[in-house]
């Protein structure tokens, strides 16, 4: 954050004063500081209860552009007035509204204002307000002298979508160091550092209404992203610019905040720039308020993306046979920042089983091409560990992402060990729509091709233009996928073990359905304490799913293929998951046929499973236990795998209403392992 946007929001942040580079104080200096360019007038007035009252109460202090100390003054003959206690939305209207006139003020109001011996005591229902940004507490004291601020009684401070609480407020402006008391926040990572920069405005009174109980009645499902968070800690140090507390806790679970704790030790808050970075040691994600589980958070960074919350389980136990010969386990370590604009992300992994078992099935002979096939060998120390890697980072406007995994640390296996991609992408405009573009490279990589099973890719490169559109009309939900591609391949053959190279140019284009036919939708989306065990309502009854796919590819030699594809099927949903047993059943099948001709050059993309089934069954048992399937079904008549799964997963979760983990298997290609998930609130 550059200076002049830190002088901003020094004062409306003054709970947390020092958060972000304060100057020194002398007499209030805090105004001083930012009075060149900010401040033109603070206006200190006495509450009136008359409604007709003339009078009026506040002393506008004008002060002028100058680099002297600027001095704020009373009128020393105020008396006390009865001041009758008002809830928090006509405060908060109050308070917006002065604001909205006085945008350039520092605004402070009070029952009472007394100075006696240099110390200025404000007393009922203070508040503070500059920028939109403000504050209120029961009383205020400030020592001119000894530069010292104290600030007791249910302490509030509200800054767009950041609301915090405390019961007191000690801070020394010659030291820079202060502690707040029993504090607990209501924080959105998605909009923290933009909300200490943005004016506040009458039409979020609503939106801080909702938020100021901090435990919510009743909270709505944000899919996908985990931005709202309470946060408690019994004591938060300030020293300098940095804040720390010895524990403090973070919750997703805005009803009840029991189901799942963040319980974040040593933690360490220090803002640099545009950013804001956490340090902590050992902590623990506790479960139910029972179940503790240790786990290293690491150091994280709060960009303006809001990203700091993106959980991810640092320990990864998984299974993957064709690759590593089976379970193993990793452990995902601090990023580590290469420049300004790019950081790397390193996994090491230990390979269990092999180690066990004294040798390895995922290498070919030495010397022996890449498509022969896999044979047993001995392994040394060398092959039980395996390290995977992530680069991650902005060109330009551009995102670059380079995913590398070397599943044996012996270089003589180097070439069938090592794997690569790299992905290039960034928003275009193109036909009046958004576009995803994107440049890749892909090396040693592995697909899995239905009845074909896997195939190999040598090398690759190209580039591809796609986009995704998701809508509803009159209750159909429907979900378009189209995109462009064009691209060189060494890859293994269709009909041999032999590599070959070919230009490959293609065109896909999908269209997925969702038709209501006998549907309970829910009243509302939101939730309340008695949804123990899913994020949202359950929309119950019979669907009609609908699937249509067309792609066209062709390759340098003169070859091509082509297929049109049309599934549809039932789904039907029933039970309210809110029971103890057998509260939720999903069923779903679709038949999927493709009328294909023509013939690609390459193993790994050709239209060879003409007609599928598609199948669905998720069954809750018993309380959170849930079990999820899903498979696909190989139809085709003259295929060898005829009536067989080419696809399928498998999974045994524990559901609750704010998080999910499970264990799964993916039979197909013999992998597995176990997922954790967070789900968001607002």
């Amino acid at each position: 954050m550059n200076q002049g946007t830190s002088k901003k929001v020094i004062f409306s942040f003054f709970l947390l004063i020092n958060f972000i580079q304060p100057g020194k104080s002398a007499d209030f200096k805090i105004i001083d500081n930012l009075v060149n360019k900010e401040i033109k007038k603070v206006s200190w007035s006495k509450i009136s209860t008359k409604k007709n009252n003339k009078e009026n109460w506040s002393k506008i202090l004008n002060i002028k552009n100058s680099h002297k100390t600027s001095k704020l003054t009373f009128n020393d003959d105020l008396r006390k007035y009865p001041y009758p206690q008002k809830n928090q939305k006509e405060i908060l209207k109050q308070i917006s509204k002065v604001n909205s006139q006085k945008l350039n003020e520092l605004v402070i109001q009070s029952d009472t204002q007394t100075e006696k011996n240099n110390i200025i005591y404000a007393e009922g229902n203070v508040f503070f307000s500059y920028k939109g940004k403000f504050l209120q507490a029961d009383n205020l004291t400030y020592d001119k002298l000894n530069k010292k601020l104290s600030v007791n009684g249910n302490i509030t401070l509200i800054i767009g979508n950041q609301i915090f609480k405390a019961s007191r407020l000690e801070y020394s402006f010659f030291s820079e160091k202060g502690y707040l008391l029993d504090v607990k926040g209501s924080l959105n990572t998605n909009t923290f550092i933009n909300d200490l920069l943005s004016n506040f405005t009458v039409s979020d009174i609503a939106k801080i209404e909702n938020l100021i109980d901090f435990r919510e009645k009743k909270v709505l499902n944000t899919p996908g992203k985990v931005e709202n968070w309470i946060f408690l800690t019994d004591k938060m140090t300030l020293d300098g610019k940095k804040w720390k507390s010895k524990k403090a806790v973070f919750s997703n679970d805005l009803l009840e905040l029991k189901q799942v704790k963040l319980v974040i030790n040593s933690l360490e808050i220090n803002p640099t720039g545009d950013e804001i970075r956490f340090k902590s040691s050992l902590n623990y994600l506790i479960f139910e308020d029972k179940v503790s589980i240790p786990l290293w958070f690491g150091d994280r960074t709060l960009t303006k993306n809001g990203e700091f919350f993106d959980f991810q389980n640092r320990w990864n136990l998984g299974y993957e046979n064709l690759d590593k010969d089976g379970y193993f386990i990793g452990r995902k370590l601090n990023s580590i920042d290469l420049s300004d604009n790019f950081f790397i992300d390193l996994e090491p992994q230990f390979l269990i089983q092999r180690a066990f078992k004294g040798y390895t099935k995922s290498f070919v002979n030495k010397d022996d091409s890449i498509t022969s096939e896999k044979v047993k060998r001995n392994t040394s120390v060398k092959d039980y560990f395996a390290l995977k890697s992530q680069i991650k980072g902005k060109v330009n406007n551009w995102d670059l992402e380079i995913d590398k995994n070397l599943n044996s640390f012996d270089f003589d296996k180097f070439s069938d060990a090592f794997r690569l991609k790299t992905n290039l992408i960034k928003k275009i405009s193109f036909l009046n729509t958004k576009w995803d573009k994107s440049f890749y490279g892909v090396y040693r990589d592995r697909v899995w091709n239905g009845s074909l099973g896997e195939a190999e890719i040598y090398k690759g490169f190209g580039s591809k233009l796609s986009k995704e559109n998701v809508w509803e009309v009159k209750g159909i939900k429907k979900r378009e996928f189209t995109s462009f591609g064009l691209a060189n391949f060494t890859a293994e053959s269709l009909n041999t073990k032999n590599l070959v190279t070919s230009l490959k140019g293609n065109f896909f284009y999908s269209l997925d359905q969702k038709f209501p036919l006998d549907v309970l939708e829910p009243d509302n989306k939101f939730i309340d304490i008695s949804y123990i065990y899913i994020p949202e309502p359950i929309t119950k009854g019979l669907s009609l799913n609908t699937r249509l796919e067309a792609s066209y590819s062709f390759y340098d030699n003169g070859n091509h293929q082509e297929y049109l594809g049309l599934g549809f099927g039932p789904e039907i949903i029933f039970g309210d998951f809110k029971r103890k047993m057998f509260d939720y059943t999903r069923i779903s099948f679709m038949p999927f046929y493709k009328a294909n001709s023509g013939e690609s050059v390459f193993k790994f993309d050709q239209n060879y499973d003409d007609f599928t089934l598609n199948i669905v069954f998720d069954q809750q048992l018993y309380g959170p236990v849930i079990l999820k399937t899903n498979g696909i079904l190989n139809l085709t008549s003259d295929s060898d795998d005829y009536g067989e799964f080419v696809d399928s997963k498998i999974s045994l979760n524990w559901k609750k209403r704010s998080y999910e983990f499970g264990i799964f298997y993916q039979p197909h290609n013999q992998s597995g392992g176990i997922f954790f998930e967070l789900y968001g609130f607002k």
